[in-house]
């Protein structure tokens, strides 16, 4: 699924962002006291050196709410001008209620629409675009979109494949309708043959949980690491240059790069082929590891706090992952709404 913005549509952009990861640091040292594995492998292989790991006790929710006040004190409205809100995430509160609706009691986003969005690293991409085409229609007057994983819940810790690459932070966004610039189109795929090639098999109606499935370790990541890998170089480039030519522009013209910040190596590759200038590359996977849901927007949190998303920037935001699915945005930034 591919399209750009048709001339005259609304203009819908990004007037807020927050983040929020633990303050727990897990360094690859900590991980090598458990697993096989040392430090400078681990950067070999991964670029990551360390990740956020939240408490015992805590869910997704407790990270989902600071990082969504954050946004909406940044653009400048109150949760119950907020009508829609979608939370992209792998590792909600609980499989029900959805933990956007959780998030929307907590805030006060009084009778707000508000779902849950599974679609793995790709989350976030499929949430700003489906919350765009609402307010597009006019069924959602302003939205507000998060994205993030507690990936330490559901990860074998004694796994060295999975254990060094994954950990836990959630970012939010509000999106407003905007005088100038915002959104200028999106591109959405999924290729289920892949599916099981990033799978957690338990827990759902095909194998609901028991003693043995769990014992098993069913109810945790399981990834072939090398098809992965294969389709994360692939998709990230050719994702990005689909949504460059519907939006009739360049990788010249893109001012700031968010790739999905699962693995260095992959973001150096498309890098290379999309032949993007370093300095336009956010990156922070070094500092969090892969967080998922949370990847990109923690990355969109890290570029405004740096002062990179200036008015009028172009910012190419594209993702991939358990499905197995992609998406790709670009959006002309405004971080000024209209009519509050």
């Amino acid at each position: 699924m591919i399209g750009s913005v048709p001339a005259g549509a609304p203009r819908v952009g990004i007037t807020g962002i927050g983040a929020k990861a633990p303050d727990r640091i897990v360094t690859n040292h900590e991980i090598a006291e458990r697993v096989e594995t040392n430090d400078a492998w681990v950067i070999e292989r991964t670029g990551i050196r360390e990740r956020r790991v939240a408490a015992e006790g805590e869910a997704l929710s407790d990270y989902a709410i600071p990082a969504a006040q954050v946004a909406l004190e940044q653009a400048g409205v109150t949760a119950e001008e907020i009508d829609l809100i979608i939370v992209a995430t792998l590792t909600p509160d609980m499989v029900f209620p959805c933990t956007a609706a959780l998030v929307g009691n907590a805030l006060g986003a009084k009778d707000a629409a508000a779902y849950d969005l599974s679609a793995g690293c790709t989350g976030f991409v499929y949430g700003i675009a489906q919350a765009y085409g609402m307010m597009a229609s006019g069924l959602s007057r302003r939205s507000l979109v998060i994205g993030g994983d507690l990936l330490s819940k559901i990860l074998n810790w004694d796994d060295r494949g999975t254990c060094v690459l994954f950990g836990d932070g959630v970012g939010a966004v509000v999106l407003d309708h905007v005088e100038t610039g915002g959104f200028r189109g999106f591109e959405l795929g999924a290729d289920g043959g892949g599916g099981m090639d990033l799978f957690m098999p338990g827990g759902g109606s095909r194998q609901p949980a028991t003693h043995e499935s769990v014992d098993r370790g069913d109810h945790l990541i399981h990834m072939n690491g090398r098809e992965v890998f294969k389709f994360a170089t692939r998709i990230l480039v050719s994702s990005a240059e689909r949504t460059l030519a519907q939006c009739g522009v360049t990788i010249d013209d893109i001012d700031v790069y968010i790739p999905h910040q699962a693995n260095m190596r992959i973001i150096e590759y498309a890098v290379q082929k999309l032949k993007i200038p370093e300095e336009k590359v956010v990156i922070n996977v070094d500092r969090y590891g892969n967080t998922s849901g949370g990847s990109i927007p923690l990355a969109l949190a890290d570029a405004h706090a740096e002062g990179r998303l200036r008015d009028g920037a172009l910012v190419l935001m594209t993702g991939m992952g358990t499905g197995l699915t992609w998406g790709s945005s670009i959006i002309e930034w405004n971080g000024t709404g209209v009519g509050r």
